[in-house]
């Protein structure tokens, strides 16, 4: 019996691996290996599986679609989590068509609906993954994993006949933006008009309003500013501190009354800061944070519509930009933008500073990869000593959903040595900053 079962597991184990080969020959070469094909075709066979999950021309959707007995299997396939013994094989079929259909991308051209056909076939990956669709592409600091997949999505737009594609309103219709396509869109807009640019520009405020969206949930999440202990607590019941009262008059019980004797009231301090807040932001816009760009540009505006907060928005590469009028609307800021060019942080910082006029009520969030390629130390003598004159300076390496982007270390030792460390990689953490500072 025990051979038998041995025999068993060394036959599932060869099968599973014909399935892995096959896969890597078909993720690696355009070219099919007959052998490999034919067993993979007898092995799916046995397994009483459609022989389309083979075929990395029909994607997992229209699969589930025509085998829906197929989707509840799909969910959580390689999620760490305890597998029934015993479907080992049909597991590595199953896995093979998701690694297939998502990182096999091929070459060329491609059209609207591949690209729509990939995202789904990505969403079935997420699944698999314990994921829901669009959390690990999309997720706070989401890892290598995050960053490979926003990497064939942008390969995939940047094959696509994009301009074409924008003039057709049915084909553009089929499109759903993404960060590889907002960075495309924002890229090639000075080429744009007419239906083309139409199409685009709805395409960038739809995207907009949905991140801005998120981006308000979290704000309205996030705790509120410190108490104002400078402002005397209101002397009404709703703020009686009844533990502190009953402390500090322990020493006025009665034994005999078997009663507390309160000579004095105690009062929570409930005050938040009340004086007008001045949040300076200022990004960079080059090419490499353009996912920063985008972020920071939409939750400027949202801070713009709290009450009592005075934002500032400049954008810079080479040469600075005040979108200061438009900063209540990203759509229009970043319509404004010119991705790409080079560094000039000391531009800057001189088009920055004039609008600091209160140090310590005034708050500069400065959005950059510090690659600065010989203007680091103007630079850095210009934010310390914007930094010793009381302002609160905040230097922030990425708000993405892909990770942690990379930071000049030079800059990194000399931000952390001056006490003030970059952020970098997790949109909350700003949040949390800039609402602990300014409400």
């Amino acid at each position: 019996m025990t051979e038998m079962t041995e025999a068993s597991q060394s036959a599932d184990q060869t099968r599973r691996q014909v399935l892995y080969w096959r896969l890597l020959s078909r993720l690696f070469s355009s070219d099919e290996q007959p052998a490999l094909e034919t067993a993979s075709l007898g092995i799916v066979g046995d397994l009483e599986l459609p022989l389309a999950l083979l075929d990395p021309g029909v994607s997992v959707d229209n699969l589930v679609q025509r085998h829906p007995e197929l989707a509840a299997e799909f969910q959580d396939l390689m999620a760490e989590k305890e597998h029934e013994e015993g479907d080992e094989v049909r597991r590595a079929a199953l896995v093979s068509k998701l690694l297939l259909n998502v990182f096999s991308t091929g070459q060329g051209n491609v059209t609207a609906a591949q690209l729509e056909s990939w995202k789904q076939d990505a969403a079935w990956f997420e699944k698999g993954m314990g994921c829901s669709p669009g959390e690990l592409r999309h997720s706070q600091g989401g890892g290598e994993l995050a960053k490979v997949l926003a990497g064939l999505e942008g390969d995939l737009v940047k094959r696509m006949r994009l301009r074409e594609v924008l003039a057709d309103p049915a084909l553009a219709k089929q499109l759903t933006p993404s960060m590889s396509l907002i960075e495309q869109l924002l890229r090639d807009k000075s080429n744009l008009s007419g239906v083309a640019l139409a199409n685009a520009k709805a395409l960038i405020r739809k995207y907009v309003d949905e991140v801005a969206q998120v981006l308000r949930t979290q704000v309205e999440k996030t705790s509120a500013g410190v108490i104002d202990r400078s402002v005397p607590p209101k002397r009404v019941f709703r703020n009686l501190d009844i533990e502190r009262t009953i402390w500090k008059n322990l020493t006025n019980w009665s034994p005999e009354d078997q009663r507390l004797y309160v000579d004095r009231l105690f009062y929570k301090q409930t005050a938040h800061r009340t004086t007008p807040a001045r949040l300076i932001v200022v990004v960079d816009q080059s090419g490499s944070m353009v996912d920063s760009m985008v972020n920071c540009t939409i939750l400027a505006s949202i801070f713009a519509g709290l009450p009592k907060v005075d934002v500032h928005l400049i954008a810079y590469d080479t040469r600075a930009i005040d979108l200061t009028p438009w900063v209540h609307d990203p759509f229009e800021v970043l319509l404004r933008t010119k991705l790409g060019g080079g560094n000039n942080g000391p531009v800057a910082m001189a088009m920055a500073r004039p609008k600091i006029s209160d140090p310590r009520n005034t708050v500069m969030v400065w959005i950059s990869d510090f690659y600065e390629f010989g203007a680091s130390q103007p630079l850095y003598d210009g934010i310390e000593s914007v930094y010793r004159s009381g302002v609160k300076f905040i230097p922030v390496g990425s708000v993405n959903s892909s990770g942690v982007q990379s930071v000049d270390p030079w800059f990194r030792k000399k931000f952390k040595d001056l006490g003030t460390p970059v952020i970098s990689g997790r949109i909350h953490k700003l949040v949390f900053e800039l609402k602990n500072f300014l409400t």
